[in-house]
């Protein structure tokens, strides 16, 4: 019976690492959902033995879950300095930035708000009660709504107003529910489907919203590396840059 155990443990310990180098486990940011999800099912389908478990939220509650140690491999968040800043921790290994993202003003199918010809200074108007926005303190598009506000002259007006998700797509979700009557969300997520039908949207300027550039790094703690480093290949491929580009990002 002892041998026959010591068997069992011998054939099925090599069985359990092979599985667990087929998994890989991502953190990414909310903005990225739409064309991650895509770019996932087609890395997949390229990769059959590979199963990616992606994770979606606010870059820097990624961030502080990977200083106190998460499992994950792979980090692909909505600007450089996060990434950066695990770099020089020793967490990761070199920052790849993978997409350049922009903001974009939306407002529900029925709002009577002018946003095409008023851009930002719409959100000013009293008829105007909540504007959503990503929480500036952990999701790199709220800062960026933000500042397009401040340079649009238009903060202070607004600011009572601000409803704070915990990630653009809480912000969204804020706006196409009813709970505010406009959000600032990125391109990537104002055109997919679900808010396309749901509203209409307006690029902001660059002049207003400066692009955002978006970096990934494989974490030092990866238990699949070789994998991480595949997949995040796959997004700078010619593939993931044709679906990067689909959902709305600019290509670095």
């Amino acid at each position: 019976m002892r041998y026959l155990l010591l068997l069992l443990a011998v054939l099925g310990g090599p069985a359990r690492a092979v599985a667990a180098e087929r998994q890989l486990s991502v953190a990414a940011a909310a903005n990225l959902k739409p064309a991650l999800d895509e770019l996932v099912r087609a890395f997949e389908a390229r990769r059959p033995e590979v199963k990616v478990r992606v994770t979606y939220g606010a870059s820097g509650a990624f961030f502080a879950q990977i200083q106190s140690g998460a499992p994950l491999d792979l980090f692909f968040s909505a600007d450089r300095d996060y990434p950066q800043r695990l770099v020089a921790a020793g967490l990761a290994a070199d920052e790849v930035v993978y997409a350049i993202g922009r903001l974009a003003l939306w407002v529900p199918a029925g709002s009577s708000l002018d946003v095409e010809r008023r851009g930002l200074a719409a959100l000013a108007d009293p008829a105007v009660r909540k504007v959503a926005i990503a929480n500036p303190a952990l999701a790199p598009y709220g800062r960026a709504a933000e500042g397009a506000l401040r340079a649009a002259g238009v903060l202070d007006a607004v600011r009572p107003k601000l409803v704070l998700g915990t990630s653009v797509a809480q912000a969204a979700q804020f706006a196409v529910t009813g709970a505010a009557d406009a959000a600032l969300v990125p391109r990537s997520l104002a055109s997919s489907p679900e808010l396309a039908v749901a509203g209409r949207s307006v690029p902001l300027p660059d002049g207003l919203a400066p692009p955002i550039e978006q970096s990934a790094v494989v974490l030092s703690g990866a238990r699949s590396p070789g994998l991480a480093r595949d997949l995040l290949a796959f997004a700078r491929g010619a593939d993931g840059r044709r679906i990067l580009a689909r959902h709305g990002y600019a290509l670095p």
